[in-house]
């Protein structure tokens, strides 16, 4: 069968596309015919060798994949051949795995997939599972009544307008560009400030009438991020779920301290506090698939690929210019 491996970390060409012996499930696992991958940031970690939780070389970069069960040893219960399931490497001892036609599991890491949700939009899941942890545990004791979505047309940044609106928040977002603007629209963001043109806090409190925001949620940090201490309402919360421009310089401290009328609050956050709490991340995931079967969130697909032109894609998502989820299919 056809897998992905990277046997020296890199850039898209460290990923190779090939011949691998067929894996052998065993007495509690299932094994699944894959019919579509996720492609997102924690692959692209891995193949860069520079993720804290990598597995050891060579590995397959591959996080999310949905498909059909093929078979099921013969100590499972509960599942079937042919049944549709959604794996996310979340739920296995060790990150990675998924970038292969043919993927074993234990049987008690998938979720069983209802007939309406398409394989493509079952791999957008494991964003939407990141962004309801965000939305709903990292803010304050008071309900949040709006939020900043730092890179609203992202990946997770789609998963975060459309679960904030769900929630009844106001949702502003920060895009680059016109189109952006017009899909961050389209997924349901009620304003849009782009950050290059505009000063985001001046808007953002603008857009507020004055009040700012419960929630920033800022996958960025970089020298902007304290700025974003001034769009906060009371009690509110700045969350920071990666630092793709590092880390901000000034005193921490003494940065909040400016606006101690407002009681601001800084969060770090990674999908990692689940680790330790399977049933946790596993009830997310049981919800979002839930909204999905029931048309409350969809999924935004930029672009598909064949896993045979898994360097494509990995070179789209470097780019950052995709907008929403790059998912790949076997054929």
């Amino acid at each position: 069968m056809k897998a992905v491996l990277v046997h020296r970390p890199g850039g898209p060409e460290a990923l190779d596309y090939t011949d691998v012996p067929m894996p052998a499930p065993g007495e509690r696992d299932v094994l699944i015919r894959a019919q579509a991958f996720g492609v997102g940031q924690p692959d692209k970690l891995i193949r860069s060798g520079v993720y804290k939780w990598m597995p050891p070389l060579p590995a397959n970069p591959g996080n999310d994949v949905a498909g059909i069960l093929e078979a099921v040893g013969p100590e499972v219960s509960g599942l079937s051949v042919g049944q549709r399931v959604l794996l996310s490497a979340r739920d296995l001892a060790q990150r990675g795995g998924c970038y292969a036609e043919y993927v074993a599991a234990p049987a008690d890491a998938v979720h069983v997939l209802p007939e309406n949700v398409a394989f493509e939009d079952a791999v957008c899941l494991p964003n939407y599972q990141v962004a309801w942890a965000l939305l709903n545990n990292c803010g304050s004791s008071t309900p949040p009544h709006s939020a900043l979505v730092i890179g609203a047309a992202g990946g997770v940044g789609t998963s975060l307008v459309q679960l904030a609106k769900l929630a009844g928040m106001k949702v502003i977002g920060t895009v680059s560009t016109q189109e952006k603007a017009a899909f961050a629209r389209k997924m349901g963001a009620d304003e849009v400030i782009f950050y290059r043109d505009e000063d985001v806090v001046v808007r953002t409190r603008a857009l507020t009438g004055g009040r700012g925001v419960s929630l920033v949620l800022d996958h960025v940090c970089g020298p902007e991020f304290y700025s974003y201490l001034g769009a906060l309402d009371k009690w509110g919360t700045i969350v920071s779920y990666n630092a793709f421009a590092g880390l901000p310089t000034e005193n921490l401290m003494g940065e909040m301290r400016k606006y101690l009328d407002i009681c601001p609050a800084i969060r770090c956050f990674s999908f990692h506090i689940y680790d330790h709490d399977r049933e946790g991340r596993r009830e997310i995931m049981r919800k979002m698939i839930g909204y999905l079967a029931d048309g409350a969130i969809r999924p935004a697909i930029f672009k598909r690929f064949k896993l045979a032109e898994v360097r494509a894609a990995h070179e789209l998502l470097d780019s950052g210019a995709a907008f929403g989820k790059i998912v790949m299919t076997p054929e």
